[in-house]
């Protein structure tokens, strides 16, 4: 008796066995296989930036603007180091103009109160970059923005300070048929109040 019931108890055993082996189960068994799929998915996918226009090589931003015909000579002149050899330039590297490498957008601040001086676009055109935009009424400033050119300039009006403008014109560019090409243009308002000037009031 007692080994009829050992061996149904065998059977029972190995017959839960076999039914977990057969289902889908949530262990590590699972997990490895989903893995490993998930990875090989990830390799035959092309990264998002494969597709996009090479990245420009970093460079010399300074030297740049200063062998540019296209750059005034008050710019140049004002283009020196604020401590030790940093020069007060932001560079940005992006797809403007549709080539097959990275564009270069430069501003050149002053030190002292970072102003925008001078806003320019590099394109890559062979082994050179030539400068296809320039934007040197300070303050100004250029940045890029779902592959358009955004140019910023603030606004001043008699009394205003350096520090308080009356306030900015916001000028978006598109590039088209070799040449950047206005789109829009804002006019932004500042508030004197809350940019720290209180007005004078007005005596009766």
């Amino acid at each position: 008796m007692k080994a009829v019931i050992t061996a149904v108890a065998v059977l029972a055993a190995l017959g839960l066995l076999v039914s977990a082996c057969g289902t889908g189960g949530t262990g590590a068994r699972d997990e490895g296989p989903a893995h490993s799929d998930s990875v090989a998915v990830d390799a035959a996918t092309p990264s998002p930036s494969a597709s996009a226009s090479k990245a420009a090589p970093r460079v010399n931003a300074v030297r740049l603007v200063k062998d540019d015909p296209k750059v005034s000579a008050a710019v140049k002149r004002g283009l020196k180091p604020c401590v030790g050899d940093e020069y007060p330039v932001d560079v940005s590297y992006g797809n403007l103009t549709q080539g097959s490498a990275s564009d270069i957008v430069i501003n050149v601040l002053t030190c002292g109160d970072a102003v925008g001086v001078g806003s320019y676009v590099y394109r890559e055109e062979g082994d050179a970059y030539r400068n296809v935009f320039k934007a040197e009424e300070p303050p100004v400033y250029a940045e890029i923005d779902r592959g358009d050119l955004v140019i910023t300039q603030q606004v001043y009006e008699n009394g205003d300070s350096l520090e308080y403008p009356s306030g900015e014109e916001v000028i978006t560019y598109h590039w088209a048929a070799n040449r950047f090409t206005e789109q829009a243009r804002t006019r932004n308002d500042y508030s004197k109040v809350v940019g720290g000037e209180t007005p004078t009031p007005a005596e009766n």
